[in-house]
């Protein structure tokens, strides 16, 4: 296996055939494989600050993630998801990772699915809320706190 790459760019930057492979990732995972018919498409990556970030591995998507910010400047981890040979290699995680840099000393918040919130609490977030149904996979709403900036 070739190494991952990573890629980054505002979803209105993004060259047309580009965000339709990764907007057929996320279609394939959670509409498809996860069975839940729901508006993937929900308007949000339109948003001016709305980030794509993704991982390649020959040219190929291997994972994906969307980055927002909420009014209040929080920033919001979300779509996050991986091909079915991507799962388990730790790409995910590499993932993660980068997203957490571009956020920075920002707060962040994410819906979790509750099976993965060991997986999240590894990168610093914390259950922020009891577990709700969201098209029948049971989630949790996790918080990573701002990181004070070191002075001195």
């Amino acid at each position: 296996m070739s190494d991952l790459e990573f890629r980054s760019a505002r979803t209105l930057d993004l060259d047309v055939v580009v965000l339709y492979r990764l907007l057929r990732l996320r279609v394939d995972v959670f509409v498809v494989e996860q069975r839940c018919p729901y508006p993937e498409l929900d308007g949000r990556d339109l948003e001016p600050g709305a980030r794509q970030l993704w991982l390649e591995r020959d040219g190929e998507i291997a994972a994906t993630l969307r980055l927002l910010r909420e009014a209040d400047g929080t920033a919001r981890i979300g779509r996050m998801c991986a091909t079915r040979a991507e799962r388990g290699t730790g790409s995910a995680a590499r993932l993660m990772e980068h997203a957490i840099d571009l956020i920075g000393d920002a707060p962040c918040i994410l819906d979790a699915q509750e099976p993965l919130e060991d997986w999240y609490a590894r990168f610093g977030f914390r259950r922020a809320g009891a577990t709700y149904l969201e098209d029948d996979i049971p989630h949790v709403e996790m918080r990573r706190p701002a990181t004070p900036v070191a002075t001195g």
